[in-house]
């Protein structure tokens, strides 16, 4: 345990997580890059902060979830090979860059920074058998990760819940992926999208979880409301421990007016040579010839206009060491004043996108690391914390319910429900409503008829993936998103009728297992499981105490 600054605590959360994107029908696949360009600029940059933290002996505290898709995709062999190919090719554009830019020693220095990042990239993917979960799971050991489970396919759950055991089964399965990724039993949560609606505490608790976060007003209009506003923790009457996350934390960091990320000196995202360098000079590393992120980018944000000037690392690495002490000054204030005004101290939840951190931030785990750093030195008013090691330290809390919410904008639930989406939810009730009456009706199956109600299973779920919707609705390749969502929906009303009429085509059922084989370990009876019951109304309040 570390130095304990009795005025309050701070937990950063780093939620990571990335859609299921397999696709061996194709050479190339642009939607894999999702996966490749988070793990060369967001997962391994912070497990390289992490282990350089730790080498340094640096007493620090942060908590990551890790989905099961994302842990899926990190453990297949398939896609680790696809991503040694992608690497290797990045390595060989950067070789060229540098020989290409040498006469411009400006420009120069920045393609020898990507080499060398590319090269660290390939080596610690090799250093951990392109297995990075290992590294993670390394980390974890020392005390100072704490890893959450999240739902099987990241489905968002309150517009799911017209279907009980849709939730159900999404829970159950994203807590046995954590067990299978992590081998251990989870103890936090992170619901989709901080989606919540009562109820979901108790499928919760029926899982042996002990707590979950939601966005602010979750807690804000909880009933009763609590006085502790969302710097406690509140108990449901599950006896689960709802966190609620900080506003004015997480706005200086994601926001895209006012956050750190905005500002002039760091590398701007959308300038790459993808889109500037000469066509048949690149042409060969884009996906199928088509201009786009390459990772290599040469500006930085500079201001509002197209004109950009060349990025200098040394002016954002000061940049990044600056806005990390701001943050946490703002911190440090933050919890002197609520101090003065609880009789528990504060505790500050700042959850963000991990893949905020590198990919679209670069400077992001630079950040992160100097915060860090900064916490264990520069200061004594706050504890860096997990939420798992607050409850320990303080089991006791404010009971109540938490109100449905989430953190999308508006903060319930219109991103995943609005005209370009609300088509998908009468597919995924009834395809829900099958898969319980097939799970209760074929209990004892065995064999290919087996096989067959395990793949249904893993087509429902991922077509009840948060990110089609999401995709549908800010509009960025819908087109991907809607036939990832008809293909599932189609394969699985293809092995429903197949199932129901006895007549079972193994041949095709191959190919679809190969091609969708998320959870291999899966069984299609979480959908008839009874839960325990949750914990009664009386052990809720002797366990959350009073006010």
């Amino acid at each position: 345990m570390g130095l304990h600054h009795n005025s309050g605590y701070v937990a950063i959360v780093l939620h990571a997580h990335l859609p299921y994107v397999r696709h061996p029908e194709t050479t190339k696949c642009l939607e894999e890059l999702w996966l490749m360009e988070a793990i060369t600029e967001t997962y391994i940059p912070l497990l390289e902060m992490l282990q350089g933290l730790l080498r340094d002996d640096i007493d620090f505290r942060i908590t990551m979830s890790i989905t099961p898709t994302l842990a899926s995709m990190l453990s297949d062999e398939f896609l680790q090979m696809r991503y040694v190919g992608h690497v290797d090719q990045l390595l060989e554009l950067a070789e060229k860059e540098v020989n290409r830019t040498r006469w411009q020693p400006k420009l120069q220095a920045i393609a020898l920074m990507y080499r060398n990042q590319f090269q660290r990239a390939r080596q610690v993917f090799d250093t951990y058998h392109h297995r990075l979960l290992d590294g993670f799971n390394e980390v974890e050991a020392t005390g100072k990760l704490e890893i959450m489970a999240s739902a099987a396919t990241h489905g968002y759950l309150p517009l799911l819940f017209v279907d009980k055991k849709a939730v159900e089964a999404q829970i159950a399965v994203g807590v046995e992926a954590y067990r299978y990724a992590f081998g251990k039993d989870p103890e936090g949560f992170w619901l989709p999208e901080c989606g919540f609606t009562p109820g979901i505490d108790d499928i919760l608790a029926a899982h042996g979880i002990r707590y979950f976060l939601t966005d602010t007003h979750g807690i804000l209009h909880a009933e009763p409301r609590p006085e502790t506003s969302v710097y406690s923790p509140i108990y449901s009457a599950a006896n689960v421990a709802a966190f609620g996350r900080d506003w004015e934390s997480s706005k200086q960091v994601w926001s895209a007016t006012e956050g750190y990320p905005g500002d002039y000196c760091y590398r701007d995202f959308y300038r790459d040579i993808g889109f500037d360098a000469d066509y048949q000079y690149i042409k060969t590393y884009l996906v199928n010839g088509i201009r786009g992120f390459t990772g290599i980018k040469y500006h930085r944000i500079t201001g509002p206009s197209d004109h950009k000037e060349l990025y200098d690392p040394a002016m954002a690495q000061k940049k990044a060491a600056e806005h990390a002490g701001n943050f946490m000054f703002n911190r440090k204030l933050q919890i002197q004043y609520l101090a003065t005004q609880m009789n528990r101290p504060p505790l500050i939840v700042a959850p963000y996108d991990a893949e905020l951190f590198g990919h679209w931030w670069y400077e992001g785990p630079q950040w992160l690391d100097y915060l860090l750093r900064k916490c264990a030195h520069d200061q004594n008013t706050f504890t860096l914390i997990t939420p798992r090691e607050y409850l320990e330290r303080h089991p006791s809390a404010p009971v109540g319910m938490p109100s449905e919410s989430s953190w999308g904008n508006g903060g319930y639930h219109e991103v995943w429900l609005d005209g370009s989406n609300d088509w998908i939810y009468r597919h995924l009730h009834k395809a829900a409503q099958r898969m319980v009456k097939m799970a209760n009706q074929y209990q004892n199956a065995q064999g290919t008829l087996e096989r067959a109600l395990n793949q249904a299973a893993r087509e429902l779920f991922l077509a009840q993936a948060s990110d089609w919707a999401f995709i549908m609705k800010t509009g960025t390749l819908v087109e991907y998103a809607r036939r990832r969502t008809q293909d599932h929906i189609l394969n699985f009303t293809e092995l429903f009728g197949q199932i129901t009429a006895n007549h079972l085509d193994e041949t095709w059922l191959n190919g679809l297992e190969a091609r969708h084989n998320i959870f291999p370990w899966l069984d299609f009876r979480v959908f008839a499981g009874d839960l325990k019951q949750p914990a009664t109304k009386a052990s809720w309040l002797s366990r959350a105490g009073t006010r």
